[in-house]
């Protein structure tokens, strides 16, 4: 059956993609919100808004009964999770069936079993996919980890066996700082996952971050290649690219056919992303793990391939089987996504809500901003501090970078610190333009070029 309406179950920019891609399907769209949402674009844009709680995303975009009360009263097949809140949410995805409605994405089990990082190595590990040395699986005591790390060699990386977004990490040089990090990591992850459950593995010491866009419908599968997210601070995301840079065709191949094999391995159904880690001095390469969502920076997939992953999603949801093959998926160009988000870079990324007195986003071939802002709105305070994607496309990485200078140049919002001085001193840094940047790059980076910023993690 095609979907003829959906609802989403989420907020801000993925909000306003979710809706966009839905209308220009010719599909009726629901947007739930907060009280501190009442003013959203999504919620201007949508066919018809529910409120569904208060400020507090615990009492409103996760709470499930009242995301599926909303469904219910406004008679919709679908419900869409965007990503982050319930988006790889087993129990919500579950109940979205039970329902007797579609959830735009994997099928409970597959959710389940590649939310834990330990079922899914193992499961990349019955589909031949490289997996980084480390545990078995849990790792329940200090006792058991002991012997473990000293046979793996420091550093290692403590992480959280559920969840995701960097939290209830923690990297150890030595035995000692290993054991104080231990229970301080099992405690944030039960306290953000409600599961406390730990593994270890070997930090490899510049691994560049390299992750597979998948698309599968439970029987065939596909990759729409790679993109580069190595740039980042406290392991978010900063700035995103496809194709990945400096990448030898081989491993290139390797990395994207190791991810379809994954995907078929639990019959995946809908759009995801298999993570990894690869190692430019050996050019080995490492799964990380699998975020069963559409990723924040899906875009430049899109604006390289022509592929709208969104609408796939729909389509495959409601039954559609895939209807591109692998050799229909063709890499042309090069995009770059800088993530905008409400921080103050010059004052340790101080979190800077406020009201957007002007906007002038750049516009022009090549050009792609993925926001809810508007003139007049007012940014609360409550929920991440993503207020948009500058995304742009250009014939080859150097005249994409020369595009996004451009852009950046012309980018005002304001009434508010953002971090848009950050991405314009990463276009004009030597090691970014020479692609020579790896998952611990940024950080030290910082230091010298926004020197009120520390490098240090918060432990």
């Amino acid at each position: 059956m095609s979907i003829t309406s959906l609802l989403i179950a989420n907020r801000g920019e993925i909000a306003v993609r979710i809706i966009r891609a839905a209308q220009a399907m010719g599909i009726r769209t629901v947007q739930v919100h907060s009280a501190a949402d009442r003013d959203m674009l999504a919620v201007k844009l949508a066919d018809e808004a529910v409120e569904i709680g208060p400020p507090s995303a615990a009492k409103s975009y996760l709470n499930i009964e009242a995301v599926l009360k909303a469904a219910r009263e406004t008679g919709v097949e679908a419900i869409h999770p965007g990503y982050g809140f319930l988006s790889e949410n087993a129990g919500f995805a579950k109940a979205v069936e039970e329902a007797g409605l579609i959830f735009i994405g994997p099928r409970p089990e597959a959710i389940a079993l590649l939310g834990d990082k330990v079922e899914a190595r193992k499961i990349a590990a019955r589909a031949g996919v490289p997996t980084v040395p480390g545990s078995d699986g849990r790792v329940d005591s200090l006792e058991k980890a002991r012997p473990l790390v000293e046979a793996i060699g420091f550093p290692v990386m403590i992480k959280a066996a559920a969840g995701g977004g960097g939290r209830g990490i923690r990297i150890a040089e030595t035995l000692e700082e290993f054991e104080r990090l231990f229970p301080q990591a099992s405690a944030e992850a039960q306290a953000a996952f409600g599961d406390g459950g730990l593994y270890i593995e070997k930090v490899i010491t510049r691994a560049r971050h390299v992750e597979v866009q998948i698309l599968a419908d439970g029987q065939n599968a596909i990759h729409c290649f790679e993109r580069e997210c190595s740039l980042q601070r406290r392991r978010q995301k900063v700035w995103e690219e496809a194709p990945a840079f400096r990448l030898p065709d081989e491993a290139r191949k390797a990395l994207c056919e190791s991810a379809v094999r994954l995907a078929r391995e639990v019959n995946y159904r809908g759009a995801g992303t298999v993570e990894y880690l690869y190692d430019d001095e050996t050019g080995d390469f490492y799964f990380i793990e699998v975020n069963t969502r559409i990723q924040v920076e899906h875009p430049v997939t899109e604006m390289i391939t022509g592929i709208d992953l969104v609408q796939e999603m729909i389509r495959i949801a409601g039954g559609a089987p895939l209807s591109i093959r692998q050799e229909d998926v063709v890499v042309r160009g090069h995009a770059i996504e800088c993530r905008i988000t409400a921080e103050d870079p010059a004052k340790n990324f101080l979190p800077a809500p406020g009201t957007v007195s002007t906007l002038t986003i750049p516009q022009g071939e090549g050009l792609r901003f993925d926001s809810f802002l508007y003139e007049g709105y007012s940014v609360p305070p409550f929920y991440d501090s993503l207020l948009g994607k500058l995304v742009v496309w250009g014939e080859d990485r150097q005249a994409c970078i020369a595009r996004l200078k451009t852009a950046l140049a012309a980018t005002d919002i304001g009434g508010l610190a953002t971090t848009v001085p950050l991405h314009v001193a990463l276009a004009e840094e030597p090691a970014v333009l020479a692609g020579d940047v790896h998952t611990r790059f940024l950080e030290p980076w910082l230091e010298t070029a926004f020197p009120a910023t520390p490098s240090k993690e918060l432990v």
